[in-house]
């Protein structure tokens, strides 16, 4: 079966994704349409909506009511009075303003559209999504909220908010647990040494002499972790280091990592640094080795087994 690459590049993709959707719904509706000799477009049906639901309204007023662009007003509108189904007049206050409203065509067709068509395709829009329409629009409502507040550019090119990084304190330790156990089990299965591990943090990290470290902006609170913990013979492993995906975009695994690297430095175990991962980590096994690590055979012969996941092994090399 091929895959979904789109769906596969996540909410990366989002407004893509949606359009492909959008472009099957528009498909199907323009079909609909056709096969009940309907002489419109499906995009047309919102603006002959607006007149139908407001009555006579300027282009802008139309616009507003779409929350689309003017432009685009202006030209479907013009389609649908090239058509006969809109009629233009000048507002009586203002002649420089035209009015629109339905012309007799465009009141039959809607009767058309509400009584024979409208209501069929509600149903059918229902059953698409499962019986969850109601959530699904409440959904696309926020979306659209949060748009408004701030869009998608500003959040992209926004500079991040200042971001700090601490050491482990008790109350840390249930971000601990939920932002690694949330990213190891969405790419693979929880084993009980994590599970061990991620409940003890204090009493298996710390007090053994290894350090925990966390990334915190103003705006999420705590974000990522990365702990340092002591091992046989002298070693060090550099483990459970996990980014909420909230934060992601914001280098918080480059300045865990950079921090995680000054602390081992400073404990000066940074020369017996190991750590162990899974192939399929593709963007952390780059930043490893953009700071430093190596792929180490003898590394994943002596600790590869605390793992199953585990298929790479690396050492540090300052």
């Amino acid at each position: 079966m091929t895959t979904d690459t789109l769906a596969d590049l996540g909410a990366t993709f989002l407004g893509s994704r949606m359009k492909r959707l959008a472009e099957r719904l528009q498909t199907d509706a323009a079909a609909i349409l056709q096969s009940m000799d309907l002489p419109i477009q499906p995009a047309q049906q919102q603006f002959l909506a607006v007149l139908r639901r407001e009555g006579p309204q300027t282009v802008g007023a139309i616009a507003q009511h779409l929350r689309i662009s003017q432009p685009t007003t202006t030209r479907a509108v013009q389609a649908l009075i090239d058509l006969g189904f809109i009629e233009a007049a000048r507002e009586e206050r203002d002649q420089r303003q035209k009015i629109m409203s339905l012309s007799a065509e465009g009141q039959t067709l809607m009767d058309r559209l509400e009584c024979d068509l409208w209501p069929r395709v509600e149903a059918a829009a229902v059953e698409l999504c499962g019986g969850r329409h109601a959530v699904i629009l409440k959904e696309i409502a926020m979306i659209e909220a949060e748009f408004d507040r701030r869009s998608l550019f500003d959040r992209v090119t926004a500079p991040a908010p200042e971001m700090t990084i601490r050491e482990f304190e008790d109350d840390l330790a249930e971000p601990f647990y939920r932002i690694n156990a949330d990213w190891i089990e969405t790419m693979f299965t929880l084993e009980e040494n994590d599970v061990t591990l991620l409940s003890n943090p204090r009493q298996l990290i710390v007090d053994k002499g290894g350090a925990i470290l966390f990334a915190e902006t103003p705006d999420l609170g705590v974000v990522g972790t990365c702990a340092i913990m002591r091992m046989k013979d002298g070693w060090f492993e550099l483990t459970k280091m996990g980014v909420s995906p909230v934060a992601r975009g914001r280098k918080v695994g480059e300045a865990l990592l950079a921090a995680a690297l000054d602390k081992a430095r400073t404990m000066g175990v940074a020369n017996r640094l190991y750590l162990l991962t899974n192939r399929k980590c593709a963007a952390a096994i780059h930043l490893y080795e953009k700071l430093g690590f190596e792929h180490d055979a003898e590394i994943m012969a002596t600790f590869g087994s605390r793992y199953e996941r585990c298929d790479v092994a690396m050492r540090y090399r300052d």
